[in-house]
């Protein structure tokens, strides 16, 4: 495999993987409607390090098509397991952000196994805790910006083309960082301006609750560790979602980022990169 990515078969389709660095293995899942491009080079120092597997998820980016009927939460995160069989690999970590969050959470639901380590940036256990963004969008300031942020959102639902995608997703940044203006919304924009954008994916996902994710009765049967990033400011996934998530998991360290939104590894790289070493370091005490 090489930096540009190899396809791997799991089963009725083949993902696509990117692959940085060389080490203990990592696995890294992107949101709804992206791909790997929209992590840019913010967890490469980890490289240094560790084998990051940057996964286009079926139906995004540079990945083998796949049917509808596929797109769901328990496929996507099958799919994990799929491509770390394909590899060969028996001991790895999954790191998820947003949508990849929820599939590195129902990966460890479904495939419990301590070899498996979780590091969730952004999610819920539940969509009952959707109700949260609900809210905070009702109060979200300032109006002019709150309509163009809900616009963008019912976009999302009728996008038909990769631009149409990328302009719904990208304003929506504002509500997502801590600082809707924050100057690092248009450095993230200049940083992950490769990323490939998957408007059928995100139209589906979007109309079926970002894969409706409901484990929160299923926690306690999680057997790896779990490292789980929240922003303070997060108007979609919220603390009280993490802590409850922290709660079920028995081997679950919550970190609650003070000046984040939803992308904590943009707002707070720096602890972000520290956190995440410490869990690997004690996850991978021997050879991968």
């Amino acid at each position: 495999m090489t930096v540009d990515g190899a396809m791997v078969d799991v089963g009725d389709t083949a993902l696509h993987v990117a692959e940085r660095g060389s080490g203990p293995a990592v696995f890294v899942l992107h949101g709804a409607g992206l791909d790997h491009g929209s992590f840019g080079d913010y967890l490469d120092p980890l490289a240094d390090s560790h084998r990051l597997l940057f996964i286009d998820q079926r139906g995004h980016g540079r990945s083998a098509p796949s049917g509808e009927n596929s797109w769901t939460l328990e496929r996507l995160a099958a799919d994990v397991g799929a491509v770390a069989r394909a590899l060969g690999l028996r001991e790895y970590a999954v790191l998820g952000h947003s949508l990849g969050a929820f599939v590195a959470l129902q990966h460890a639901v479904d495939e419990p196994t301590a070899d498996v380590a979780s590091i969730l940036c952004g999610a819920v256990p539940s969509v009952a805790w959707f109700a949260h963004a609900d809210a905070a969008l009702e109060t979200f300031r300032p109006a002019g910006l709150r309509d163009r942020v809900g616009a963008a959102m019912e976009r999302s639902a009728r996008v038909r083309t990769p631009a149409e995608a990328r302009d719904a997703l990208d304003a929506q940044l504002p509500f997502l960082f801590s600082d809707p203006a924050d100057p690092r919304i248009a450095e993230y924009r200049e940083r992950t301006k490769d990323t490939r954008y998957a408007p059928a994916v995100l139209r589906y996902l979007v109309a079926n609750g970002y894969g409706g994710i409901e484990v929160q009765d299923r926690l306690d049967q999680v057997k790896g560790p779990m490292l789980l990033f929240a922003g303070r400011d997060d108007r979609v996934c919220s603390v009280e979602a993490a802590e409850a998530i922290a709660a079920g998991v028995p081997q679950a360290e919550l970190v609650v980022c003070e000046h984040s939104g939803h992308f904590a590894f943009v707002e707070e790289r720096e602890l972000f990169l520290a956190a995440v070493r410490r869990l690997l370091a004690g996850h991978f005490t021997g050879p991968a």
